[in-house]
C-alpha cells in the first residue's frame, strides 16, 4: 500500500474522530488545506464521498462510516505489527480514545489513567465523560465503560468487569424530619430524587418490588443527586460505588437494605469488528488491576 494513502488514510480518521477538519490539522500539525487535499485523495482514489461538508458541520456517508471501521482496523493491525516487528522493545504509542460514565469516571477511572500514563508515557488519551451511550464507530472510541444490566446492542463487543448496585440512602439531618421508612411503600411519602437516564425514573425496583416515586428534582448526573443528597434534600437510589465513602463515615445512611436493587454490570466495550491493539487491552488489564479483584466500592 503506497505510504501517501497510509497518510491519507491516517489523515482521514482523526478527522472522523474529531469530527473537524480543524482540529485533525492541529492534532497531527499540519495546515487544513493538507488535511482537505487528502481527504480529496481518498475519495478520488476510492471513487466515492466518504464526508459530506457544510459551511456549519461535517458528518460521515454511509460509504465513510464503512471506510472508517476498516481504516482504524487496518491502522491498529499495522501498529501493532510495528511493536510486535521490533520485539516489544518499543513503547506502546498513540491515542486512545476512552468514553466512562462521568460518575464512575470521576470516582474511579481517573485515577487508573493518572497511573497508566505514567506508566506508559507515549500513550496519549482522550477521556469522554458522558452517561448517554455513542456509537463508539461514529465517535472513534476504542473503549468505553458502560454500567447496564444488560447490553441492548448485541453486536457491540463486551467484556464484564465487576458488579455494581445501587443503594438507596439519605442524609441523617433529612430523615430527621421525614416520615420514617421501613418499606419500599413508606417512599411515597418522601421526596425522591430522580436520575433522568434511568429507563424508568420514577419507578424504583427494590427487590421483588417496584414502587412508583416522586420528588422535586431530576437530574441526568448522578454526581449531582450524590450532593443533593448530603445537602439534605431528599431519598436518591443511587451507585453504591458513588457514595460508599459516605455511608462509612455516616454522611449518608443507608435504607431499605432488606429490599436489594438489582444488581447491574460493568462492562468494557469495544467497536465491533475490530481486534483491540497493544495499547488499548494495556489500558484493559491496567483498570481491571486499578479496580481489585474485589471492588474497593462494597
Amino acid at each position: 500500500m503506497a505510504t501517501d494513502k497510509l497518510v491519507a488514510m491516517n489523515i482521514f480518521r482523526r478527522v472522523a474522530e474529531l469530527g473537524s477538519f480543524t482540529r485533525a490539522a492541529d492534532d497531527l500539525d499540519i495546515t487544513a488545506a493538507t488535511v482537505s487535499k487528502h481527504i480529496a485523495f481518498l475519495e478520488r482514489d476510492l471513487d466515492t464521498r466518504l464526508i459530506n461538508r457544510t459551511t456549519r458541520r461535517m458528518s460521515l456517508t454511509d460509504a465513510g462510516l464503512a471506510f472508517l471501521k476498516r481504516t482504524q482496523a487496518l491502522l491498529d493491525e499495522l501498529e501493532d505489527a510495528e511493536l510486535e516487528a521490533r520485539g516489544f522493545q518499543a513503547e506502546p504509542r498513540g491515542l486512545i480514545r476512552l468514553n466512562v460514565p462521568m460518575s464512575f469516571g470521576l470516582t474511579h477511572i481517573t485515577g487508573a489513567i493518572d497511573s497508566f500514563l505514567a506508566r506508559y508515557p507515549e500513550i496519549e488519551i482522550d477521556l469522554q465523560l458522558s452517561d448517554r451511550m455513542v456509537d463508539l464507530v461514529e465517535q472513534g472510541v476504542d473503549m468505553a465503560i458502560r454500567i447496564r444490566s444488560t447490553l441492548a446492542d448485541s453486536s457491540l463487543l463486551a467484556k464484564p468487569l465487576r458488579q455494581s448496585r445501587n443503594i438507596v440512602c439519605a442524609a441523617p439531618g433529612y430523615l430527621e424530619h421525614s416520615p420514617a421508612i421501613h418499606t419500599p411503600a413508606d417512599l411515597a411519602a418522601q421526596n425522591c430524587l430522580m436520575f433522568n437516564l434511568h429507563d424508568r425514573p420514577r419507578v424504583w425496583a427494590l427487590g421483588d418490588k417496584e414502587v412508583v416515586v416522586s420528588g422535586n428534582y431530576r437530574t441526568d448526573s448522578s454526581l449531582a443527586i450524590r450532593q443533593s443528597l448530603l445537602n439534605g434534600a431528599g431519598v436518591g437510589l443511587v451507585p453504591r460505588f458513588l457514595v460508599q465513602q459516605d455511608l462509612a463515615n455516616g454522611a449518608l445512611v443507608a435504607l431499605l437494605s432488606e429490599y436489594p436493587p438489582q444488581t447491574y454490570t460493568v462492562f468494557a466495550l469495544f467497536p465491533p469488528g475490530r481486534k483491540q491493539p497493544t495499547k488499548v487491552r494495556l489500558l484493559l488489564e491496567h483498570i481491571d488491576q486499578h479496580l481489585g479483584d474485589k471492588p474497593y466500592w462494597e
